[in-house]
């Protein structure tokens, strides 16, 4: 009888931990992040120190680094620049992309260079951009 009753306070408190270390039942996950988005219309300013990566400057605090796809040549050299996007203005983090970054160049002309990867920076990331990456 000691050991029945031994046995049935063991595997009620295993339970009673087991039920504790578990969520309730209609918990759901946190969701997730929705990614960072802007328009095309409030890029302020730019910067690239090479030709396959540009920084973005939106609006008055946000910096967006681009990739592309391959060299955008005279991308470093240049004073004017476009953003074609053909779903939409609006352009959001992710691989998902259809933007090209446009480049307008006296010797070369017209060039339009595809955006592989838009990223937000953190604060921290901006702040550690060199002086001539800044937008």
């Amino acid at each position: 009888m000691k050991i029945l009753a031994a046995a049935a306070l063991a595997i009620a408190a295993a339970m009673a931990v087991g039920a504790s270390a578990q969520p309730p039942g209609g918990a759901r996950p946190p969701p997730k992040p929705r990614p960072s988005c802007f328009w095309t219309n409030r890029v302020e300013n730019f910067a690239a120190v090479d030709e396959q990566n540009l920084y973005l400057r939106v609006g008055i605090h946000d910096v967006y680094r681009a990739k592309l796809f391959s060299d955008c040549f005279q991308l470093d050299w240049v004073h004017h620049l476009a953003l074609i996007s053909r779903g939409s203005s609006l352009i959001c983090e992710g691989s998902n992309l259809d933007v090209d970054v446009i480049v307008r160049d006296v010797a070369a002309g017209r060039q339009r260079c595809s955006v592989t990867d838009i990223r937000k920076l953190t604060p921290d990331e901006v702040a550690a951009l060199p002086k001539g990456a800044r937008p």
